[in-house]
């Protein structure tokens, strides 16, 4: 095999036809030596800001000096990195061999494995290979049938800040989905909550009482944020002042305040994670495709909110780091999000919208988005690819800012073409 026959393997078995569950990934493992039961983990599951969340986690513990496994989805640029060692995406090599290893245990299963549950096995093996201490392992979907949710009781359990997102699969209320988030809470073993939903809160603490897991709710009447500019945005939090954080989103000070509860919770269990490491990881943090300014002036930002809840934050963030401004949008959103109440969120600070389907079959088709938009009262026009859009709103955006936003899965085409067109 070489690295595209090994990633079109990996990509080749889609989720449709399978039934939710975690017999597959068990099956897999076990075929595999249970690389799984090797390692100690920090398991992430929420509705939005695990990905953040999780690295920030995996940055301060390696700058505590541990050996830091990081396992996330989606990527943004390349496969590769969703399997992370001490901030070292997996090596093209090695996860060529590990998928020749992985192979012929899937292919022998009666129930064929998904994609995420070969990936989950893939980055199991590095883990273990790579000697790692301790593993921040975030959760694809949910948190209870999630393959990741194989694993013992983790050193931590984090829940992120939930909101109505995969109802589908998680249930039609927050308390469905708070229900599913939960199912990563473990006998015995710790959980830090962000908190912040009663109906949510009151079912995460029925299930740690249940499962007699200590319950943390992160106090964020302890945060104080200091001022943001494009640069970093600086906060206190619990006796931790001045942090300068890279990562501008307004509501990253409060994932930094999670994970910063979450390190204090790993202290308490005896990790020496001192704070002037907690210091230099948040500082040092890096977190691609987040409310992340891919140029100052005029500006352009990349970010990957994807459903309401997220749009909240990211508006807030735009309102907060361009007051009065009106931006020009470059939206892809999948046609299974709430669009309407996405626009509804974005049209107040448009000037006008240019939009593109991201590539994957989920994307709403690029014309049909502009029409939901100019039904709503706002400016709008399809592009045909991912490139004419970034052109064209560039074009559009003159000295106003662009932001590109809706989807993760457009970060890394919205990046590259981005690179290009500024490098002409």
């Amino acid at each position: 095999m070489n690295y595209e026959s090994a990633l079109e393997y990996i990509h080749a078995v889609q989720w449709a036809g399978h039934k939710p569950g975690l017999s597959r990934t068990r099956t897999l493992l076990a075929a595999l030596g249970d690389p799984h039961k090797k390692l100690r983990f920090v398991h992430v599951a929420g509705t939005n800001g695990k990905g953040s969340t999780a690295a920030m986690l995996a940055s301060c513990l390696q700058a505590a000096g541990y050996r830091v496994g990081l396992y996330t989805s989606p990527f943004i640029n390349r496969f590769n990195e969703r399997i992370q060692v001490n901030g070292e995406q997996i090596p093209d090599d090695a996860l060529v061999r590990l998928v020749e290893r992985v192979r012929p245990a899937a292919d022998a299963m009666a129930d064929v494995p998904t994609e995420f549950e070969i990936i989950t096995a893939l980055g199991m093996l590095w883990f273990a290979e790579e000697k790692c201490d301790i593993v921040v392992l975030e959760v694809g979907l949910g948190g209870t049938l999630d393959s990741t949710n194989v694993i013992d009781p983790p050193e931590c359990a984090v829940i992120t800040a939930l909101g109505m997102d995969h109802v589908k699969e998680l249930g039609p209320t927050i308390a469905d989905i708070a229900a599913a988030k939960a199912g990563i809470i473990k006998p015995g073993s710790p959980v830090v909550s962000y908190g912040g939903v009663p109906e949510a809160d009151a079912v995460i603490a029925r299930v740690a009482k249940e499962q007699n897991a200590p319950l943390t709710v992160v106090d964020l009447s302890r945060l104080k944020v200091e001022g943001g500019d494009l640069d970093a945005v600086t906060f206190d939090f619990d006796r931790l002042d001045g942090v300068r954080l890279p990562l501008i989103g307004s509501y990253q000070p409060k994932n930094a305040a999670l994970a910063i509860t979450a390190l204090r919770v790993l202290r308490g269990r005896g990790w020496n994670i001192p704070d002037s490491a907690i210091r230099t990881g948040l500082e040092q943090v890096s977190w691609p495709g987040r409310f992340e300014l891919l140029r100052h002036s005029p500006a352009f930002l990349l970010d990957g909110s994807h459903n309401a809840h997220g749009m909240r934050a990211t508006v807030q963030s735009l309102r907060d780091r361009f007051p009065g401004q009106k931006f020009i949008f470059l939206l892809s959103i999948m046609a299974d999000k709430d669009v309407d109440e996405m626009l509804a969120l974005l049209l107040p600070l448009a000037k006008r919208f240019v939009t593109v389907a991201a590539h994957t079959p989920r994307a709403m088709p690029a014309e049909t988005l502009a029409e939901h938009i100019r039904v709503r009262g706002g400016k709008a026009e399809a592009a045909a690819d991912i490139p004419a859009g970034v052109a064209r709103a560039v074009e559009l955006g003159g000295d106003d800012p662009v932001c590109a936003l809706g989807t993760l899965y457009f970060s890394g085409d919205v990046r590259q073409a981005f690179a290009r067109l500024t490098a002409e």
